[in-house]
């Protein structure tokens, strides 16, 4: 038997870090925790804010094609969990039937689901310049966005461990300054023979609302294939990183348990 990995994966203006917490509790529950970072991303969110030029212009094509190669060099068939960009990742790589099962945290929306334009203009003031170095977020306006459910001094904590800017040409590719969307935030909806799938929303989420992520599960009604979904009331973007993370982590433990997706894999048990 081995040790059945589980892919972490990060979104918008947040470093890998911030699954770290996470990948601990994973861990500590038997799963093998694996948070790769993007292409050019430092160790830690300081350093990737210092040197923001070292995340280059990576776009969602190459940001998904990263995920799904790494996935595809494992042993064992993953878990993917994914927040936000990572969320609409997770989605696209299950799809293609690259894991066991998918969990989107707050994902950005698939296929003919838009933003509603309070939301979309969030993401596109942050690109509304073409080209350019990646884009950061002030302490203020992460708050505003990303931490609003939480304190002051809780979000001052988060935005020093974990914030980090955000490529500009994967802003560009979620249609953030007014583009059409690049062809990869799409998913296979039809695809019955995926493996099981969790969307969770927080319900004062500013930057993905609930609304669209319950538009995203209308869009698998029609499949066979297990979509479920959980909305967190009163959580914000920041659901996985601030202190309400470990409810929204012993839920998707407790889910996958459910869905009968063990710690360990046994090769007679693969789909």
């Amino acid at each position: 038997m081995n040790r059945t990995p589980v892919v972490f994966i990060h979104g918008a203006w947040l470093h890998a870090l911030s699954w770290e917490l996470w990948a601990e509790r994973f861990a500590g529950r038997g799963f093998l925790a694996l948070a790769p970072g993007w292409p050019g991303e430092f160790g830690t969110a300081r350093d990737s804010r210092a040197y923001p030029e070292m995340l280059g212009d990576t776009g969602l094509e190459e940001l998904t094609d990263h995920y799904a190669s790494f996935v595809r060099s494992l042993d064992v068939p993953p878990v993917i969990i994914g927040h936000s960009i990572g969320g609409l990742i997770a989605q696209h790589l299950i799809g293609a039937d690259l894991g066991q099962a998918a969990v989107a945290i707050a994902p950005l929306p698939i296929n003919d689901v838009v933003l509603p334009d309070p939301q979309a203009r969030h993401w596109q003031a942050a690109a509304d310049i073409p080209g350019g170095p990646p884009v950061s977020l002030s302490r203020e306006r992460f708050r505003d966005l990303l931490a609003n459910t939480v304190g002051a001094e809780e979000a001052a904590g988060i935005f020093e461990r974990y914030a980090m800017p955000t490529p500009r040409s994967l802003l560009t590719d979620l249609a953030a300054s007014g583009a059409e969307r690049h062809s990869r935030a799409v998913a296979d909806i039809g695809n019955v023979g995926r493996g099981p799938l969790l969307l969770i929303s927080g319900q004062q989420d500013r930057l993905v609302p609930d609304s669209v992520t319950r538009a995203v599960y209308k869009q698998y009604g029609d499949s066979t294939a297990v979509t479920e979904l959980k909305q967190f009331a009163d959580r914000g973007h920041s659901l996985v990183v601030d202190g309400g993370w470990r409810l929204v982590a012993d839920y998707v433990l407790g889910w996958l348990n459910e869905r009968a997706v063990r710690p360990t894999w046994e090769c007679s048990g693969a789909r």
